[in-house]
């Protein structure tokens, strides 16, 4: 243990206890006598703060995280000087480091690394608009309190915009694991968008489990950033969206022109990300439910009833406005019997024809040769016309569905509909896919084949994002319309549809 533990600096701040240290300083958790509270206080080494480089940069961490006042970023209480040595006063949080959390757990749920991301995001935008780049955005550098809210720490290589050479070009700084191609290459930083691929790095990681690369050492690490892709997130987390790893990919893109401009764009698509995933899967977990209840309107309109509202609000209301209460819930249920359907939503219909509106619990899974039970939860995202919901089936390995000949989805268009083309959009292409049709009455519960009840109208390989199919119906009416998915994409482990779309002539 260090001496210098029960040392009072400056007649006020007792150091109790070292909880870290680096090349730079060691952190103690302290007493403020003064104040009687706990903090965190980083003292300067005795031997670094004679290099004169080394002592600016400390006090430019303090002077750069004086500025900013964030929820999630550590925030800056005192800073001062003993016999020499600089120190900085920092708030105390008592938790773990996000590294901490991914070792003791493996990876997170994805809702959560979501939530962390955003949060994050969320700090890195206020540093940002300080003209404040942080350059070693990693999890170690994250703090999770004992709520579960993440708060970044150690600004201490931070550097801001205005100021020139304290960094000169070609000298790399951040942690090689996290570290963006441009520095990795020494190249002067223009902006925050370093930082964001280093929180991308950290949602992969969260995702993951892992970091994306690994080597002999820190230089063969940092160039694999510059040279290699990203592995698919994908392959190694089947459950990650389609949409979640467009978004990571976009954020880890070592083009800097292709890459997000600014933590304000990410945090726009994690939002609607997380909102996403909330719809999905109908329920939120740890930081998730904090986060969720921080989300703009305009995404909260994407969750399920219950989870826009918090208990307490609705328990207060329910007791001051029962009666208007019970109004609201008749009403709301009558509207939701004499709803006609789903409507067109922003499906763009073919010329002549016009998207068939059906009922929001029109679409349902179908897995006749395995469980019976292939996501049924989800299928409503089918219909729904909101491209950010999807269905998925369950995850195969091997790239194959096993022993099974297919799985899919059909969608109920009572009474019947002389359909004339049906469109799937999905995020991931290469899938094939045959088209069935059967009429009034009840579904064929046997998978497609002679006798089975399903006639084939259509198939083939979904190559578009909006696959659609021409069917041969011959103008007659059908009940069901069968998506009957029998290869998965090149490499993949699931199918993901996010709306399928019947069409009908106008006259």
């Amino acid at each position: 243990m260090s001496t210098l533990v029960g040392m009072q600096l400056n007649g006020r701040y007792r150091l109790d206890a070292q909880i870290g240290s680096g090349g730079m300083s060691t952190v103690y958790r302290a007493f403020d006598a003064v104040l009687e509270r706990r903090v965190a206080v980083k003292l300067m080494h005795r031997e670094i703060a004679a290099d004169t480089d080394q002592l600016e940069r400390f006090r430019r961490e303090a002077r750069a995280v004086a500025q900013l006042s964030h929820p999630h970023i550590v925030g800056v209480i005192d800073a001062g000087e003993e016999d020499g040595r600089p120190y900085i006063v920092f708030e105390y949080v008592e938790g773990e480091t996000l590294k901490d959390r991914i070792r003791r757990l493996g990876r997170l749920p994805v809702d959560e690394a979501i939530a962390y991301a955003i949060e994050i995001a969320r700090a890195l935008g206020a540093a940002h608009a300080r003209h404040i780049v942080h350059r070693d955005v990693k999890p170690q550098n994250v703090l999770i309190d004992e709520e579960g809210s993440a708060k970044v720490t150690d600004f201490g290589i931070a550097r801001s915009l205005d100021e020139e050479g304290l960094t000169a070009e070609g000298r790399v700084l951040g942690t090689t694991d996290y570290v963006s191609p441009e520095q990795a290459l020494g190249h002067p930083i223009a902006n925050g968008q370093c930082d964001i691929y280093s929180l991308g790095i950290v949602l992969f990681e969260m995702l993951t489990g892992d970091v994306p690369f690994h080597g002999e050492n820190q230089v063969a690490v940092a160039m694999r950033h510059v040279r290699e892709d990203l592995p698919d997130v994908q392959m190694r987390r089947p459950d990650v969206s389609a949409s979640l790893a467009a978004i990571l990919d976009r954020m880890t893109d070592k083009d800097v022109t292709r890459r997000y401009p600014d933590a304000r764009a990410v945090v726009e698509d994690l939002e609607h990300e997380l909102a996403a995933e909330a719809a999905r899967s109908g329920r939120s977990t740890g930081e998730a439910t904090a986060v969720i209840a921080t989300l703009p309107e305009h995404h909260k309109r994407r969750l399920p009833l219950r989870m826009r509202w918090r208990i307490p609000l609705l328990a207060v209301l329910a007791g001051l406005l029962i009666g208007a209460a019970v109004v609201g819930v008749l009403v709301y249920q009558g509207a939701q019997h004499t709803e006609r359907g789903t409507g067109q939503g922003t499906v763009k219909a073919p010329p002549g024809t016009r998207v068939v509106s059906v009922k929001r619990t029109s679409a349902q899974d179908f897995d006749p040769i395995g469980d019976d039970d292939e996501h049924a939860d989800q299928a409503p995202n089918a219909v729904d016309k909101d491209p950010g919901t999807s269905w998925t089936t369950e995850s195969y390995t091997g790239g194959t569905l096993g022993s099974k000949k297919g799985v899919g989805l059909y969608v109920d268009a009572v009474p019947g509909v002389a359909a004339t083309s049906l469109e799937i959009d999905t995020a991931k292409r290469g899938w094939q896919a045959e088209i069935y049709v059967a009429p009034d009455g009840d579904a064929p519960k046997g998978a497609p084949g002679p006798g089975s009840g399903w006639q084939k109208v259509a198939g083939g390989t979904v190559r578009h994002k909006h696959q659609r199919f021409t069917l041969r119906t011959a103008g007659k009416r059908y009940r069901y319309y069968l998506v009957w998915i029998t290869k998965l994409p090149p490499g993949a482990e699931r199918v993901e549809i996010a709306d399928v779309s019947l069409f009908r002539r106008t006259s």
